[in-house]
């Protein structure tokens, strides 16, 4: 007996798509994104840069090795929604603590399977990223629509999901003191700054140019984070009060907002880049890496001609900025997500530079 379709994608312009429901079972309206990875779907969920959004997994299978507490890039998942062609909830991996669906229905996030996402995809490049519901079967489209006009769009996603008040990361033996401003950190980073001998205090994304001169870090950090740049000009103005007081590292919304504290200007992508396997060329060393995006927004490169920043990447594909630097104030970021590579070299260039800086390098990108 065939099993019966109970829940649909509804997007803004009315398709719809039918498929089955799993983890959450509320009604969700977010922004429709697709995401390229061909593993690693349990960091996709727990990024806290997917808020507010909907993820289509554009391979097919998931949900096949279940989830293991030690991988998770935040404690609470904030992903709006998970889109998949085949979900597996019975897992085969000795590591596994619960499953796909558990995670989703503990954090009351909703899941649909079944869908054609290949089809999905295509019609989000072509059309762009755009709002859509995941909701019962039996709302119907029209009612679908008018519940996606209804609801505002969000912009204060970093707010909802920064750390309420500084925390700390420490580490033995440690060289230097970095201060993280938490756009929506992801563990990882902070691991990765640790292992290089830094002692790491995250800070609200709040938090003001004063309060992290008076803690007197050796360098600052930027973090990655969900939505606009522009949505948070609080920590736009903070990054300009540092620039020149300390190296600053900044990577996906961190970089965006460098940027902006520069005075360039973002614009948003049609579909955005997301996914583990966009190619990269750094300008300095010639040379090609295939990295890990998630952003719907890029710096308008035009708009660095009237800074003091120096174009560092590009992306490949379709040549956006991928990085930014200004040597003599010690400050660099790119759009990428560095820590999450499946070869070493970007991991040694950024986060090892990062240290080489703050013993009182310069920046070589």
């Amino acid at each position: 007996m065939a099993k019966i379709f109970d829940r649909k994608l509804v997007l803004e312009d009315g398709t719809q798509y039918l498929g089955f429901g799993f983890g959450g079972k509320k009604s969700s309206v977010c922004e429709v994104v697709f995401d390229t990875s061909m593993v690693g779907y349990q960091e996709v969920v727990s990024d806290p840069s997917y808020t507010s959004q909907m993820v289509v997994m554009t391979y097919p299978l998931i949900g096949n090795y279940g989830i293991v507490e030690d991988d998770f890039e935040s404690k609470n998942p904030t992903i709006g929604g998970l889109i998949v062609r085949d979900y597996n909830d019975m897992p085969s991996n000795f590591r596994y603590t619960k499953t796909l669906s558990e995670v989703l229905e503990e954090n009351n996030i909703p899941g649909i399977y079944g869908v054609d996402t290949r089809k999905l995809a295509r019609f989000i490049r072509e059309n762009g990223s755009m709002r859509g519901i995941i909701t019962d079967i039996s709302v119907s489209n029209e009612e679908a629509v008018k519940m996606i006009e209804s609801t505002p769009i969000p912009h204060d996603s970093v707010a909802k999901i920064s750390c309420k008040k500084r925390w700390y990361a420490r580490t033995s033996n440690h060289k230097f003191n970095v201060v993280v401003i938490d756009c929506g950190i992801k563990l990882n980073i902070i691991e990765k700054l640790k292992e290089r001998g830094c002692n790491v205090t995250v800070v609200p994304y709040n938090t003001t140019a004063s309060e992290i001169e008076f803690m007197n870090p050796d360098g600052v950090f930027v973090s990655n984070g969900p939505g606009s740049p522009e949505d948070v000009p609080e920590i736009v103005e903070t990054v300009k009060a540092l620039i020149g007081k300390y190296p600053i590292f900044g990577v996906c919304l961190g970089h965006q907002i460098i940027n902006l504290a520069y005075g360039a200007k973002v614009c948003k992508l049609k579909f955005g880049h997301r996914g583990s396997n966009h190619p990269v060329k750094n300008l300095i060393t010639g040379k090609i890496d295939v990295v890990c995006q998630n952003h719907g927004y890029a710096v308008d490169e035009k708009s660095l001609e009237k800074t003091k920043l120096t174009l560092t990447h590009i992306n490949i594909l379709d040549g956006t900025v991928e990085g930014t630097a200004c040597p003599s104030d010690k400050v660099y970021s790119v759009q990428y997500l560095p820590e999450k590579q499946p070869g070493p070299n970007p991991v040694k260039c950024l986060y090892d530079q990062f240290v080489d800086i703050m013993e009182g390098g310069n920046i070589n990108a």
